[in-house]
């Protein structure tokens, strides 16, 4: 049971059970009836020359998901064990994460962490990102759980790019974009774009080493979803606010979705962009360059 916790907890950044995206949930007594999970695995990663880093995993089995008392309960392991196991977990990313965060500041290279529901946008915004930017020297690390779609359509741009599938890993680690960075060939002075696997949950909780996390929130989506999914919201410097042409076609409201994206997180800056009108995406590029600036002069 234990390996089966700790498996869980290190791919997704929550215990089971949990859609809140904190550190632990509510797992039921014995005979308790609920949800049914299968396959919490541990992952191992090694790259190749076609650019396309793999996980493998190997399977511990399932477990049941319920409703019990306040608190996680997983037989046979006390709340103390349970902390030290997350605490572990996050530690060992931390510091993978702290050497990429080393090695980017040596560099003077400014990563964002692209983070968002799956259909926000982000690769199309990044597209036409890159082909704004012209010779501004980049790279992409493109985070998907299965094929090279993405980092294909990046590829066509003329960008450098790295595919990372986590399989049934729902978000990339410290460790992930290490290895990714070890293969890319960067100059100083570039920008680093890392997307993120499309989940609103669990890459909050995993530090990459990049410079600032991007939430990038679709009008189709709601203006509940900051709401939803507070602490993805509250770990980003910049949230992005896609796909503003379809606005007027959605019955949303442009004032809402800010409103309630500042209610999570007062200090975050929100721009309003469109990748196919191109709307925004002046700001979205000052942004960058301002980002990349900073990086330079420390």
């Amino acid at each position: 049971m234990e390996d089966q916790f700790r498996a869980h907890l290190e791919k997704t950044g929550k215990a089971p059970g949990n859609g809140s995206g904190a550190p632990f949930a509510v797992l039921a007594q014995a005979g308790g009836g609920g949800a049914h999970a299968h396959s919490h695995d541990h992952a191992h990663n090694h790259a190749h020359d076609h650019g396309h880093a793999h996980h493998h995993h190997h399977d511990h089995g399932d477990f049941h998901l319920g409703q019990g008392p306040a608190g996680t309960e997983v037989p046979g392991m006390s709340q103390e064990r349970l902390i030290e196991i997350e605490t572990d977990i996050l530690s060992k990313n931390n510091n993978f994460a702290g050497r990429n965060r080393a090695e980017l500041a040596q560099k003077s290279i400014f990563a964002t962490n692209l983070v968002s529901s799956p259909g926000s946008g982000k690769t199309t915004l990044l597209c036409r990102t890159i082909e704004m930017l012209g010779d501004v020297p980049l790279a992409v690390i493109e985070g998907d759980q299965q094929t090279t779609n993405d980092a294909d359509r990046i590829r066509a741009t003329g960008a450098q790019a790295i595919q990372v599938n986590t399989g049934k890993g729902c978000h990339l680690d410290g460790r992930m974009v290490e290895t990714a960075l070890e293969r890319l060939k960067m100059p100083e002075g570039a920008l680093l774009f890392i997307e993120n696997v499309g989940n609103l949950v669990c890459p909050a909780a995993f530090d990459l080493g990049e410079d600032a996390k991007v939430a990038i929130l679709s009008v189709t989506e709601g203006e509940d979803k900051p709401l939803k999914y507070p602490d993805m919201f509250a770990a980003a410097g910049l949230a992005i606010l896609n796909k503003v042409d379809l606005a007027p076609h959605c019955d949303v409201d442009l004032d809402l979705y800010e409103a309630n994206i500042k209610r999570v997180n007062p200090a975050i800056e929100v721009l309003r962009v469109s990748a196919r009108t191109g709307e925004g995406m002046q700001a979205w590029l000052d942004w960058l360059r301002a980002g990349l600036a900073r990086k330079g002069a420390k």
